[in-house]
């Protein structure tokens, strides 16, 4: 059946208005009077921040039983972390990583009672499987001030590869991966380029730079490169700007 002219633009019109009602909702004036209001528009879901890495997992202390030096002072922190101090522990190598929390008590007395730190100087620890454990304390989520470099602790991250890497010593994978994690995670999505340097101020004069001077540090460094020592070893050191270029794959850079 054709419909005539009049008859078609009628119910064109009417069509155009039900998909104009699709698009917003219909509310009665008191004596039922309607108006329409626009549908709100859809709200973008929350993204993480550009340069923020993900969250590695991180064993807590509790897992490896740290005890607690009762006159131990408050955890300090620092406004922000700005760089990561990379470490190893000087402990033998070939280790079973079922071992790791045992070895991180004996850490732990040598930092807390040995060196009087009060606690294990390193703010993570990471063992040959690439496990990430919880040193110091105060809160992985925290930038907490640690005690594993003289000069530089307010403001760094202290992450410490269990073994020894000197020349010629073999560095795990899933270790340089796991430390990655750890420095993409706590730069934030504020702190330095990870493959860049950054101007910290020298806190104490048995460092590299005497008390109050600047010092331009690598934001990935090792612990050589603030104080005068050894750590973290050739091996190990060979391969920071390896660690410092897949944290900012992580963070998106």
């Amino acid at each position: 059946m054709q419909l005539s002219r009049g008859r078609r633009y009628r119910t064109s019109a009417a069509l155009a208005v039900l998909v104009l009602l699709a698009g917003t909702s219909m509310l009665l004036r008191p004596g039922g009077e309607r108006r329409t209001t626009a549908a709100p528009p859809d709200r973008p879901a929350a993204a993480r921040p550009l340069h923020q890495g993900p969250r590695p997992a991180i064993v807590p202390r509790s897992a490896w039983h740290a005890e607690e030096v009762d006159t131990a002072p408050a955890a300090r922190y620092a406004p922000a972390v700005k760089a990561a101090v990379v470490h190893h522990t000087s402990t033998p190598n070939g280790y079973d990583c079922a071992e790791v929390p045992g070895m991180l008590r004996g850490l732990y007395e040598g930092h807390a009672h040995g060196q009087h730190w009060d606690d294990i100087g390193y703010n993570f620890l990471v063992d040959a499987c690439g496990t990430v454990y919880e040193g110091r304390a105060g809160g992985v989520d925290r930038p907490v001030v640690g005690a594993h470099t003289k000069g530089f602790n307010e403001g760094t991250v202290g992450v410490a590869a269990i073994g020894t890497f000197n020349e010629g010593a073999e560095v795990p994978q899933p270790m340089l991966d796991a430390i990655a994690d750890v420095v993409a995670w706590k730069l934030g999505p504020d702190g330095p380029d990870p493959r860049g340097s950054v101007m910290l101020v020298s806190s104490n004069d048995e460092a590299r730079f005497p008390e109050g001077a600047k010092a331009l540090l690598p934001v990935v460094g090792g612990h050589s490169d603030g104080y005068p020592t050894r750590c973290p070893g050739d091996a190990l050191y060979a391969r920071l700007p390896e660690i410092g270029a897949r944290a900012a794959l992580l963070q998106h850079r």
